[in-house]
């Protein structure tokens, strides 16, 4: 097992269990962070959405970086894709690169998709993950091919717009996550929340539809147990 030591949470007014539990509602489901402070008001604590927002910038991103670090090592065949995303109404692009299992390794926000974007976003999976992988599966943008024989060039690219499902699926919790957030208000936002949600919310995603009712709970208490262990938090969301 991965050890990991929690973040510190000297001098903050409330407890580890309210910060992660606002953390966790927030990069978990589709809201805003006056909707977060909502739901904990209804459980009777008082806690400003701006504070949530603070939160959520100073610890999202290290418990992000705490479950990818306990996550097994990405496997050999990686499936990249690339979306439009509007920025206070310019259109960005955001590239997106996953595993054959469907883990996030890595998302980049670019003002361009060619191929010194490609090249760039090849060169950070590389420094994420540590590895370098056996296949590439893209779509047919022409900048992957150019920037992947400068990068990678022993490396199998399949460009092919059907085998690339699983990346542009990948894309969906994130258009949710946009439009409950009126889109985002800047590139660097972007990169930063994006970071942080899709280290976070895949841990809660295992794949519902492929297991049953009995198998699911079991693996969520898994990850709970987890969340609770980088988190540094004592007891499971909901419990008294």
């Amino acid at each position: 097992m991965v050890s990991s030591v929690p973040p510190s949470y000297k001098n903050h007014r409330y407890p580890v269990e309210v910060i992660s539990q606002c953390v966790w509602l927030y990069f978990r489901f589709p809201l805003s962070f006056r909707e977060v402070e909502e739901l904990m008001l209804e459980r009777g604590i008082v806690v400003s959405y701006e504070t949530v927002r603070r939160w959520c910038l100073k610890f999202g991103q290290a418990y992000a970086n705490a479950l990818r670090r306990r996550r097994l090592q990405p496997g050999d065949k990686w499936h990249l894709d690339e979306v439009f995303i509007r920025i206070n109404s310019v259109q960005k692009y955001l590239w997106r690169a996953v595993d054959a299992d469907g883990n996030v390794l890595d998302i980049l926000v670019t003002d361009r998709r060619d191929k010194a974007a490609a090249r760039r976003f090849f060169r950070r999976i590389l420094t994420t993950t540590g590895q370098v992988p056996r296949v590439i599966v893209t779509d047919k943008l022409r900048s992957y091919g150019a920037a992947y024989r400068e990068v990678m060039p022993s490396v199998e690219h399949r460009s092919h717009k059907g085998l690339n499902n699983r990346a542009e699926n990948s894309h969906q919790p994130t258009r949710q996550q946009e439009r409950a957030m009126r889109g985002f208000r800047s590139p660097g936002g972007a990169q930063r929340f994006l970071s942080a949600f899709t280290g976070i919310s895949p841990h809660f995603r295992p794949g519902r539809h492929l297991m049953t009712a009995g198998h699911h709970r079991f693996e969520m208490t898994l990850r709970f147990t987890i969340w609770n262990q980088i988190t540094g938090r004592t007891r499971l969301p909901g419990t008294a």
